[in-house]
């Protein structure tokens, strides 16, 4: 998924010169996901040189990866990457007596579904996908279905993701975003394909200035993007959890097998669990942290953002994302495919 800014490739490259009389480690995450002075800190308090470098979807993460000899130590992948991945054998097993700080995370994210007793991961940043949207709108746009309205042609874009976009299909005709049954896939297909005559484009990131500079009416965006944006024109845009139901994710820390710097790679991980360093990343990235005791060190107004951290009620319409299996997989893909070339 992309859901990230050159300063950050640019901090990527200063942190990836290497020094070669201190021991390395190799760290490979999401853009915008630590502060200018993550990495500087953690090199000067533990005396490691870190190769830092970022990507922008799962595929790209997972493409380095999966050969088990891909050089990295950590890796992020979102939560419905962690159990394939723990099966094909990439994820070393966490030796929690090296991650005292892990007390430190959300009550809610200590026993996720994907990982139930953090064998494997370490939940980071969580989010979810909804509409951002310009508050000149009347009616405003509360739901899936309202993104198939006539009024917003030309004038709207929806993720470049299947998981995301396909799932707003279906959860537009009251599906779950995990449903393997083919017939149940083609029927968000089919939506998707009625609605190309209205979108202007599928985007990511770079939706976000466009909707800044009102060219978009509304966007399918990521709620931390859609924060970002509305930050940047407060009087001007909005945001809103779809009535239907919507996805949620999870971005995970995870040592990777093929590692062979075990200590090191939980050091970074148990200070990216500090309070204080996950409030200062939170600070500048504006993502939600995982990190409960990093969420009471925030600004109030970065605390209380209702659409980085929404209410319980808002909360019990999500759907976390899951593994589809292999077969359901590919037939995703595939419909995908066809809808972006239909």
């Amino acid at each position: 998924m992309t859901r990230r800014t050159l300063f950050f490739l640019a901090l990527s490259g200063l942190a990836g010169c290497r020094r070669s009389s201190l021991p390395r480690l190799n760290i490979f995450n999401w853009s915008d996901y630590v502060a200018p002075d993550t990495i500087p800190n953690f090199t000067k308090e533990f005396g490691v040189d870190v190769r830092y470098s970022v990507y922008e979807s799962n595929e790209e993460m997972l493409a380095k990866v999966f050969s088990g000899n891909s050089g990295w130590d950590i890796v992020f992948p979102s939560n419905y990457f962690i159990e394939p991945m723990r099966a094909n054998r990439l994820l070393a097993e966490l030796d929690h007596s090296r991650l005292p700080n892990l007390s430190s995370l959300d009550a809610r994210l200590r026993n996720p579904e994907w990982d139930p007793q953090l064998q494997h991961s370490v939940p980071y940043m969580w989010g979810a996908a909804g509409i951002v949207y310009q508050k000149s709108l009347a009616p405003a746009p509360t739901s899936w279905a309202d993104l198939w309205d006539a009024r917003f042609k030309g004038r709207l874009t929806m993720l470049d993701d299947p998981a995301d976009t396909l799932g707003a299909a279906l959860k537009k005709v009251g599906l779950s975003i995990n449903t393997h049954q083919p017939d149940e896939m083609r029927r968000g297909q089919v939506e998707l394909i009625r609605q190309k005559a209205i979108i202007r484009a599928y985007l990511n990131a770079e939706a976000r200035d466009q909707v800044i500079a009102g060219d978009l009416l509304a966007a399918h965006l990521w709620a931390t993007t859609s924060a970002q944006a509305i930050e940047a024109a407060p009087d001007r845009l909005a945001f809103a959890y779809p009535t239907e139901g919507f996805a949620l994710y999870a971005d995970n820390a995870v040592i990777l097998r093929e590692s062979s710097r075990p200590e090191l790679a939980h050091q970074f991980l148990n200070y990216l669990l500090r309070p204080e360093v996950a409030a200062a990343i939170v600070n500048v990235s504006r993502t939600a942290t995982a990190n409960g005791a990093a969420r009471d060190l925030l600004p109030q107004e970065l605390r209380e953002n209702h659409v980085l951290y929404p209410d319980a009620a808002t909360l019990q319409r999500g759907e976390w994302f899951a593994p589809l299996p292999s077969a359901a997989q590919r037939l995703r893909d595939r419909l995908w495919t066809e809808v972006k070339s239909a």
